[in-house]
């Protein structure tokens, strides 16, 4: 099991959470979550809502959009950053291709992080604007 400091790295990688400090990654880290997944263990289909970030430890998943496999992604790589802030749905089916261990933070826990500190709320959605393309900030 990874510690918070861990965790705090882990998270860091996100781009959702790079102009964090480290206070904040590591109350960030407090709310995550490690899980384990079997092969064959479906993460999450595509067009369903989004309701986690999953940052991958360990092992492989396969990303498939509308039946054909897009990507594979594997230790360090994440999914759904998205899905914490905005309510769209799912744009693939995420399915596991290992066994994996994962990161999970869930939008509700996240979105009471926001309201209760400022600058994480600030920080964070400063860099989801920044990534998210002129026509969909409409």
């Amino acid at each position: 099991m990874l510690g918070r400091d861990d965790k705090a790295d882990l998270l860091r990688t996100v781009p959702l959470f790079a102009t964090c400090s480290k206070r904040e990654l590591s109350q960030i880290a407090e709310l995550a979550d490690e899980l384990s997944f079997r092969e064959g263990t479906v993460l999450c289909r595509q067009g369903d809502p989004g309701r986690e970030l999953f940052i991958i430890i360990e092992g492989a998943v396969k990303v498939e959009r509308h039946g054909e496999q897009v990507n594979v992604l594997g230790p360090g790589d994440f999914l759904g950053e998205g899905a914490l802030i905005l309510s769209k749905p799912r744009n693939a089916t995420i399915t596991a291709t290992s066994p994996i261990r994962a990161l999970i933070l869930t939008n509700t826990n996240f979105k009471r992080l926001l309201e209760e500190d400022p600058d994480i709320s600030k920080n964070v959605l400063d860099t989801l604007a920044e990534r998210t393309p002129p026509e969909e900030q409409e």
